[in-house]
């Protein structure tokens, strides 16, 4: 394997013997390489393989914003759920649930709380997905020595609901992508600029649209009526919320959906932090 990209001294981006882009990660694995050096093999811990379509730079400069001890408990407590299924450990859910836990355990740390509003549909809705969630939890903080609270497992639990959702189903990945394009277009309209379509907070946007099929899907869409919220949203971003009312008029259509005001609010926090200077490609003369 060669290395094509240095991210930091634990993760980089190499072609491996198959030619595919993979996201390697060690201990001391980019200290001193550079782009054409064969990998030192003897360091290497995880090999990661971008699934799902991602995109390999991106997939790595996400991993390698995230803590390793984080990555590594979750990838250790994910084993027994990937034996359960009898399949093989996706890159991409490994990720989707580092980045997650790793926000997670910031809130805590400042004594942030969280919000688990989904906690009853997804207990009766997803109960093995949520006994796994729980389980996931418990190891993090086994092995951090953390407090994470136990409903924490909602949202794991979701990012396993979504992990099956979309295995297999291309006609839904198709869909799904279409929609992400459209998406994206109405948000370059309302700001009159392109967006970064590589970046991290367009990941983060699209994991977050990825989420909103599968709640569409099965039927559970945020729903809190916390109308003070919404108001303080609407306030603090009215561009923000004007296109994600936009946004929403078109999923309405092409999921055949009406979307919740508390579904609109997510979007427009989403659009406000893609507009913000740095997130919006610059401006065309």
């Amino acid at each position: 394997m060669h290395i094509l990209r240095v991210f930091n001294t634990n993760v980089v981006l190499a072609r491996d013997a198959d030619g595919r882009e993979v996201v390697l990660t060690g201990r001391g694995l980019g200290y001193q390489a550079r782009p054409g050096q064969p990998v030192d093999e003897s360091k290497v811990v995880r090999v990661f393989v971008p699934d799902d379509g991602r995109n390999a730079d991106n997939f790595g400069a996400m991993l390698a914003a995230i803590a390793p001890e984080h990555v590594l408990v979750v990838d250790q407590a994910l084993a027994p759920v990937w034996a359960e299924l009898g399949r093989e450990p996706s890159s991409t859910t490994v990720l989707a649930l580092a980045d997650h836990l790793s926000f997670a355990i910031k809130r805590v740390q400042h004594g942030i709380p969280g919000v688990f509003p989904l906690r009853a549909e997804i207990a009766h809705l997803y109960p093995r997905e949520l006994h796994w969630g729980e389980q996931i939890v418990d190891a993090v903080n086994d092995q951090l020595g953390l407090a994470l609270p136990r409903d924490e497992a909602v949202p794991v639990a979701l990012h396993l609901v979504n992990a099956s959702f979309n295995s297999g189903n291309l006609a839904l990945t198709y869909r799904m992508t279409g929609v992400f394009s459209q998406v994206f277009d109405i948000i370059e309209s309302e700001y009159g600029r392109p967006l970064e379509r590589e970046s991290v907070n367009i990941a983060r946007f699209i994991t977050h649209l990825r989420y909103f099929f599968v709640r569409v899907h099965s039927g559970t869409q945020l729903a809190d009526d916390s109308a003070a919220l919404l108001d303080a949203i609407r306030a603090s971003h009215p561009q923000a919320h004007r296109c994600a009312l936009r946004v929403a008029d078109v999923l309405a259509m092409r999921l055949e959906q009406p979307i919740t005001d508390d579904e609109t609010a997510y979007l427009t926090l989403h659009i406000a932090r893609l507009s913000q200077p740095g997130r919006l490609g610059t401006t065309p003369s």
